[in-house]
């Protein structure tokens, strides 16, 4: 049984009980029903899918999209109309990377990842130091030119990593000049 009216309910808040969060009855409900519901999402035709994308958002969906695409976000949406969206602070930040990428400076989103050409990577493994140098073409490494921090990573573990996790590098958050990472000025060398 299909309930158009469950986008339109609210969900009760949930109440902190000894570190979890458990939800009143009536919330309990209203997610076991979001749940069934959006697990037949994919079962759907085409047809239907686009049928209940203009229930939700009230104009046509995009002919360019696919089944599979069509249902995550039909899914995505019941679930904001029946526990809320994302925060208004959220939304401001997205918008903010967003136009940032837009504009060509990943860096001003705080995503950028690019080290600057001489930059020295040092972590010991396992009781040996590996050190790595940014270059214009990638990451030196024991003579070779990687193109990721990630590859340099899986060759000395022999497990995937996050190249910049296993190198400690953070990322600096636009306007923040104390922490250490891709938009931080390089110290002079001792």
């Amino acid at each position: 049984m299909a309930r158009e009216s469950i986008g339109s309910e609210r969900a009760s808040q949930a109440v902190r009980t000894s570190g979890r969060f458990s939800l009143d009855p009536m919330t309990r409900q209203i997610a076991r029903e979001l749940e069934a519901e959006t697990g037949h999402l994919p079962d759907l035709s085409l047809e239907e899918l686009r049928a209940r994308w203009k229930t939700l958002f009230g104009n046509p969906a995009p002919v360019s999209l696919r089944r599979r695409f069509l249902a995550h976000a039909i899914a995505y949406q019941m679930q904001v109309n029946a526990y809320g969206g994302l925060s208004a602070s959220t939304r401001r930040r997205l918008r903010q990377i967003a136009a940032a990428v837009r504009g060509g400076d990943p860096g001003a989103a705080g995503i950028a990842t690019r080290s600057r050409p001489g930059t020295q990577m040092i972590r010991e493994w396992r009781g040996q130091t590996h050190t790595v140098t940014a270059t214009n073409d990638g990451f030196e490494w024991n003579g070779r030119i990687f193109k990721s921090l990630s590859a340099i990573a899986r060759q000395i573990t022999g497990t995937n990593w996050n190249g910049y996790t296993f190198f400690g590098i953070k990322r600096a958050l636009p306007g923040n000049k104390n922490v250490a990472g891709s938009r931080a000025k390089p110290r002079a060398a001792p």
